[in-house]
C-alpha cells in the first residue's frame, strides 16, 4: 500500500502540474494545526517566487480543482496561501480497511532487497554482560527487526571481543593459579581436556583479578602481552585454553542476550577475521597503500578537506602484531567475501566515532570496500543515573545486566500483585515481559545518539509514555476480544466510516503506521516507532473511554468497532515486536 500522505500528495501534485506548475510544490504534510485541518500544502508560497504570482492566486487556483474531487471533505485557503485539507471519512475508511486486510498492515516490502550486516552486541568474552552492553544490544536488535520487516536480508553479528589483551590476561592468571595444567607445558603431546578448567563464575572472577594486577604490576602486564602474542602466533596450549574461554563465555552470553530477547544470526568475533589478516596486509603493501611511521605500518586516511585531524590508520604495531583496528578492517574484508553486503551498520558507543571514521576511510581508500558498499556508524549515548553520571551500583561498581533486569522485573512484579485476577504462577512470566518492556522502551524512546537518565520508577509506571502503558493498552484490547469471542458474536469483516471525532483520530493514527516504519528504517531511528506507538495507545484509550464497545446495542457499529480495535491491537503488537518487546496476554 502506498502511504496515505503520499496518496494525497500525488493527487495534489497532479493538480499543480496540470495548472502549469512544478509538481514538487504539491507535496502535502500532516497539519501542525489538527484543530483546523488534517493535512496541509504550503507549496503556493515558494511557487509564487518562481512563477511571479501572488501565493493566494496560486493557492486559489489549486483549490478550485481540489474542490471537485470526491476524496476531499473540505479544502480551504488560509493565511498567505496555505491550502488546508480534510479527507472524507469514506476515503479514510477505505484506506484503513486496506490496512486491515494487508498482511503487513500497509507496509510494502523493498522491491530491491539489500543485504545488510548489523554489527551489534560487541561483548568481550570472559566477562559478564553489564549495563554498558544494554544499548548496543537493544538498539541493534530493533534495527535488525525493522530492516527484516521491510523485506531486506539482514545478518545480525554479535562480533565478540575474543582475541585481544584480555585473553592474554586470563591465560596469564590461570598460569599463576594452576601452573600444572597441560596448556602451559610446551612439550605436552597428549590430548587436552575436553572440559574447561573453570566455570563461568570462576572465569568472571579471574579476569578482573588479572586486569587489576596487570594495571598495577608492569611485569604482570608484560606477561599478559607475551601470552597474547603467543596465542595469536598459534601456541597450541594457549589456543586450546582460548577455545575453552570462548565456549564457556558464549554459552553464558547466549543466556544473557536471550534474557533480553535479543538474538544474533552470527556468533563471530575478532578471532574469525585473523585468517584474513596476513593476506589483507600483503594486499595493502603490494598496492602501495601503506607506509611506515615510527615503526608502525599505517595507511594515511586524511583528506585535504578535513577540518579536524584524522590520524593515520594503524595496520600493524612495530612488533608486527595486529590491533583492534586491524581486526575491524579484516572483518570488513571477511564480510565482503562471505556475504557481499550492500550495507554494514555498526551500533557502537559514540565515543568510538573517530575509530570508525578511520576504519571506513581506510576500507574505501584501499578498495577493500567498494564505493557501492555503505558503511554506517550509529553511535549511541550512555545510560546515566539520576546524578547524570554513567549508571552504576550503589557501591559505585558497574552493574551486571542480569541484576538490572531483575531489579526492574521486581519493580513491575510489585505492581502486578495489585491485580488479584492474575494467578501467582503467571506473575513471573508476565513480570519478565513487562519488565523488559520498561527497560527497552525507556531506552529506545530516546534518540540513540543522546545520553539519557535511567529512572526505574518512571520506566516501570503503568501510566504515561512507558513500555508498561503501551503493553497495558494492547492487553486491554485482548481482554475485550476474549469477551467478544466468549459471546460468540458474529460480525462482518469490515470497518465502517468513523462515528465520532475521536474515532476519526484513531483512523488517522493507524493510517500512519507504514509511514512511521519506513521512516524508522531510513533514519535508523527506533524512537520514531516509540513516539508513534505512544500516540496510538493514547488515542485508542480516549476512544475506549468514550465508547462502550461490548455493551453497544447497534450490531453494525459494534462489529465495526471490534474490527477497528483488532487492527489497533495488530499495529500495537507489530510495533512492539519491531522494538523487541513481547506482549503478554494479561497484566
Amino acid at each position: 500500500m502506498k502511504m496515505l500522505i503520499k496518496e494525497i500528495s500525488n493527487i495534489v501534485e497532479d493538480q499543480f502540474e496540470q495548472s502549469g506548475y512544478d509538481r514538487k510544490y504539491g507535496t502535502v504534510s500532516i497539519s501542525n494545526r489538527p484543530d483546523l485541518c488534517q493535512f496541509q500544502c504550503n507549496g503556493a508560497l515558494p511557487a509564487a517566487k518562481q512563477y511571479k504570482k501572488a501565493p493566494m492566486q496560486i493557492a486559489n487556483e489549486i483549490l478550485e480543482k481540489l474542490k471537485k474531487m470526491e476524496m476531499f471533505q473540505d479544502v480551504s485557503v488560509a493565511g498567505p496561501g496555505f491550502i488546508n485539507i480534510n479527507i472524507t471519512d469514506h476515503f479514510l475508511a477505505a484506506y484503513v480497511n486496506k490496512m486491515y486486510n494487508s498482511e503487513k498492515l500497509g507496509c510494502i516490502e523493498a522491491s530491491d532487497p539489500k543485504t545488510i550486516v548489523i554489527d551489534y552486541g560487541g561483548a568481550n568474552v570472559a566477562k559478564p554482560l553489564h549495563v554498558g552492553h544494554l544499548r548496543s544490544a537493544i538498539i541493534g536488535e530493533s534495527l535488525k527487526r525493522i530492516s527484516k520487516f521491510m523485506g531486506h536480508n539482514v545478518i545480525g553479528d554479535v562480533h565478540l571481543g575474543d582475541w585481544g589483551l584480555q585473553i592474554g590476561m586470563v591465560i596469564s592468571e590461570l598460569r599463576r593459579r594452576n601452573p600444572e595444567l597441560p596448556y602451559f607445558d610446551e612439550t605436552f603431546q597428549g590430548e587436552y581436556p575436553k572440559e574447561a578448567p573453570f566455570t563461568i563464575d570462576e572465569l568472571e572472577e579471574i579476569y578482573p583479578a588479572a586486569s587489576k594486577l596487570a594495571k598495577s604490576d608492569s611485569a604482570a602486564m608484560e606477561e599478559s602481552k607475551k601470552a597474547t602474542t603467543e596465542l595469536q602466533k598459534g601456541r597450541k596450549g594457549y589456543v586450546e585454553l582460548w577455545k575453552h574461554i570462548l565456549n564457556v563465555s558464549v554459552n553464558d552470553l547466549k543466556k544473557g542476550y536471550g534474557n533480553l530477547n535479543v538474538d544474533f544470526d552470527l556468533w563471530k568475533g575478532e578471532s574469525d577475521s585473523q585468517q584474513y589478516v596476513d593476506v589483507m596486509v600483503d594486499y595493502l603493501k603490494d598496492n602501495n597503500y601503506t607506509s611506515e611511521s615510527e615503526g608502525l605500518l599505517v595507511v594515511d586516511v586524511s583528506k585535504e578537506t578535513d577540518t579536524h585531524t584524522i590520524p593515520p590508520f594503524i595496520v600493524l604495531k612495530s612488533d608486527g602484531s595486529s590491533l583492534y583496528s586491524t581486526t575491524d578492517l579484516a572483518t570488513i574484508w571477511e564480510r565482503v567475501r562471505e556475504y557481499n553486503p550492500d550495507q554494514i551498520i555498526y551500533v557502537v558507543d559514540k565515543r568510538q566515532d573517530l575509530h570508525f571514521e578511520q576504519v571506513f576511510r581506510c576500507a574505501k581508500k584501499t578498495k577493500i570496500a567498494s564505493e557501492d558498499l555503505k558503511l554506517e556508524f550509529i553511535g549511541f549515548g550512555t545510560m546515566n543515573g539520576k546524578d547524570g553520571k554513567p549508571f552504576k551500583t550503589r557501591e559505585g561498581g558497574v552493574m551486571r545486566l542480569q541484576d538490572l533486569i531483575q531489579i526492574i522485573k521486581d519493580a513491575v512484579k510489585d505492581r502486578l500483585k495489585e491485580n488479584k485476577s492474575i494467578e501467582n504462577k503467571e506473575i513471573n512470566e508476565i513480570a519478565r515481559k513487562v519488565g523488559l518492556s520498561a527497560l527497552k522502551y525507556g531506552d529506545l524512546s530516546n534518540q540513540a545518539t543522546k545520553d539519557y537518565v535511567f529512572d526505574i520508577e518512571r520506566f516501570s509506571s503503568f501510566e504515561g509514555n512507558t513500555g508498561p502503558y503501551i503493553l497495558y493498552t494492547a492487553v486491554r484490547i485482548k481482554s475485550i476480544l476474549r469477551r467478544i469471542a466468549d459471546e460468540g458474536f458474529q460480525y462482518a469483516d469490515k470497518i465502517n466510516t468513523p462515528y465520532s471525532d475521536i474515532e476519526r483520530s484513531l483512523f488517522l493514527k493507524l493510517s500512519k503506521f507504514n509511514e512511521v516504519v519506513e521512516l524508522s528504517f531510513t533514519d535508523k531511528a527506533p524512537n520514531k516507532i516509540c513516539d508513534y506507538v505512544y500516540d496510538l495507545a493514547s488515542t485508542f484509550n480516549r476512544f475506549y473511554h468514550d465508547n462502550k464497545i461490548i455493551a453497544e446495542e447497534n450490531i453494525n457499529k459494534k462489529a465495526s468497532w471490534i474490527n477497528l480495535i483488532s487492527l489497533t491491537m495488530k499495529v500495537l503488537e507489530t510495533s512492539l515486536d519491531l522494538l523487541g518487546i513481547e506482549t503478554p496476554e494479561r497484566m
